[in-house]
């Protein structure tokens, strides 16, 4: 085994190491993390981790924060500290069963997710999310039914010869023409700019 491959995986042991004790901290702190969760990343759980909770087979992807309290409370507590002195805004979190949460969603407080809801990278979900719908933006808003997206997935798969993936992935994809690409090529421009 190469020097890089030893180290690459000491490096993917120490991420998943650091995972699994950041989970345990969570639920530690009172997240409620169902069965058959998957997390590409430690999530951020806020400042009250005892008010989120993921039902069964969630997967959470890198970089999602979850918000269970409106910071922004601070400022109006200055304004007038008689009247807004006492004013504070929390909010549970919940996402139900049969979820995903792409690569850096905001959750803000007070929000339901779900089931059966995907929710697209970079979405900031502000209000709750109905059942079955995969929700993109910022505000986050329902875009099309889960079904509607399988079937759109479904249309935008290549073909692939399963046997020649399992043997070299990288390779394979690296020439496999994929939705909205063609497949990597290197030539060499003549004078006139076309490729030969």
């Amino acid at each position: 085994m190469s020097r890089l491959n030893v180290f690459v995986q000491a490096r993917l042991k120490l991420r998943d190491w650091r995972l699994r004790l950041g989970l345990r901290r969570a639920r530690r702190a009172g997240v409620v993390i169902g069965d058959g969760c998957h997390f590409a990343g430690l999530p951020e759980f806020g400042s009250e981790p005892y008010l989120i909770s993921l039902g069964r087979d969630v997967t959470v992807a890198p970089g999602v924060v979850m918000i269970t309290h409106d910071g922004g409370i601070a400022v109006i507590h200055t304004l007038d500290p008689e009247r807004y002195g006492k004013v504070h805004k929390f909010g549970r979190i919940d996402i139900r069963d049969n979820c995903h949460i792409g690569t850096g969603a905001i959750i803000l407080p007070g929000v339901t997710i779900g089931p059966d809801c995907v929710i697209a990278a970079g979405s900031v979900v502000t209000r709750s999310i109905p059942p079955g719908v995969l929700a993109a933006g910022n505000p986050a808003k329902p875009v099309m039914t889960v079904q509607q997206y399988a079937e759109w997935s479904l249309a935008a798969t290549p073909d692939i010869d399963e046997a020649e993936y399992r043997r070299d992935p990288k390779a394979y994809l690296m020439r496999t023409p994929l939705r909205g690409s063609v497949p990597r090529q290197f030539h060499q421009n003549d004078r006139s700019g076309t490729s030969v």
